[in-house]
């Protein structure tokens, strides 16, 4: 046996030797991209131009995933890639990003994945408190959840669109998953389940069934679950990926949600949008005149000029009865002709109308793809 250990280390030396070389190599090429990218950082900055360009990233990486042809796994790649790009976006100018905390929190997972782990994330208290501090330019961007695909649109955040001057410059969904994670990651340890209410509501049946004797207690978040289980061997907590991440906890169980494809929309604010992508969305808000067809007349030169309409949600003006607010989402970007037409059609229809922003469309990804 000793002498098989010898032949194998004897095969494995070369191909080790090998990958240390390989290893060098790509360190020696991402400092030359980083330098490429200070450059054109230093560019930007000449022109007041912001590091973040969504259409730029998206088209690297989908260059990047043809060239590769799947040959390395591509969801592996285009974790490494986002990685590298975040960092190098960070060279040109460090961000940062406020989010509706506290962390490891859905909204934090969205931010991360959006803009990769080199930003500064930072925790705001409530929605509000995010809208506001990227309209005072304290952070760079701010993320928020706009809807869910079970519990629908997010109030707070078309409120915020209503009142603060921001631009919406991007949106992330992402599958919300459950995981049971403790300290060992062994069933038997667990005497006390804690987490989130709406968190243990959405595992309820799942947590009967499989820890049947076991009480469950709410708490405030589940990052605050989380850290009691990272103190505690006899806590598990239901939370997030991220969660277990964080606090070097071990999963006892993935994705424990009773129903699957939960998904959560977020939008990225900021104060300026990116250039075209080719696959873009633009969001509107807008009032309409108080007389009977103002809103067929609205649709229709939309449906005219085949554009897309992919959410109109309405909210109730604040301090006037029976006025509304119609929140809309378009297939396109501002600068198509097609909708910059579209748009101005419809504006004459409307008492007010203000351009939210125009972004990349966000990608629909399995809830398996984040764990």
């Amino acid at each position: 046996m000793h002498n098989m250990d010898d032949k194998q280390y004897e095969q494995l030396k070369p191909l080790r030797a090998r990958i240390d070389s390989i290893d060098r190599e790509l360190v020696k090429l991402l400092q030359e991209r980083l330098a490429a990218a200070e450059e054109i950082g230093r560019i930007k900055a000449r022109s007041s131009q912001q590091p973040l360009d969504v259409a730029r990233e998206r088209e690297v990486i989908n260059k990047i995933l043809a060239h590769n042809a799947d040959r390395f796994p591509p969801e592996g790649l285009k974790v490494i890639f986002g990685e590298i790009i975040s960092a190098c976006r960070n060279a040109q100018r460090p961000a940062r990003i406020g989010y509706l905390g506290p962390e490891t929190t859905f909204t934090h997972m969205a931010a991360s994945d959006f803009f990769g782990q080199a930003p500064e994330f930072i925790p705001e208290a409530n929605i509000t408190d995010v809208f506001e501090e990227v309209e005072r330019k304290r952070i760079d961007y701010g993320v928020v959840p706009i809807e869910n695909s079970v519990e629908g649109t997010v109030a707070l955040t078309l409120d915020g669109l209503c009142e603060y001057r921001i631009k919406v410059c991007g949106e992330i969904y992402l599958p919300i998953s459950h995981d049971l994670i403790s300290q060992s990651g062994r069933r038997e340890d667990i005497r006390r389940i804690l987490s989130h209410p709406h968190a243990l509501a959405q595992c309820r049946v799942w947590l009967q069934k499989n820890f049947p004797g076991v009480p469950t207690e709410e708490v405030v978040s589940t990052a605050q679950a989380a850290r009691w289980a990272s103190v505690d061997p006899a806590v598990a907590a239901v939370a997030s990926p991220l969660a277990a991440r964080t606090y070097n906890l071990q999963v006892i169980e993935k994705r424990i949600e009773d129903f699957a494809g939960n998904t959560t929309r977020f939008l990225i604010l900021g104060h300026k949008c990116p250039r075209p992508s080719g696959n873009d969305k633009t969001s509107l808000l807008l009032s309409l005149e108080d007389r009977p067809g103002s809103l067929f007349r609205l649709l229709e030169p939309l449906a005219n000029r085949g554009i897309n309409l992919t959410k109109i949600q309405s909210r109730p003006v604040k301090d006037e009865p029976w006025r509304y607010l119609f929140y809309v989402d378009i297939a396109g970007h501002i600068e198509d002709n097609e909708v910059k037409a579209g748009v101005d059609s419809i504006r004459e229809g409307c008492t007010f109308l203000e351009w939210l922003g125009s972004y990349p469309m966000g990608e629909l990804s399995d809830p398996g793809d984040k764990l």
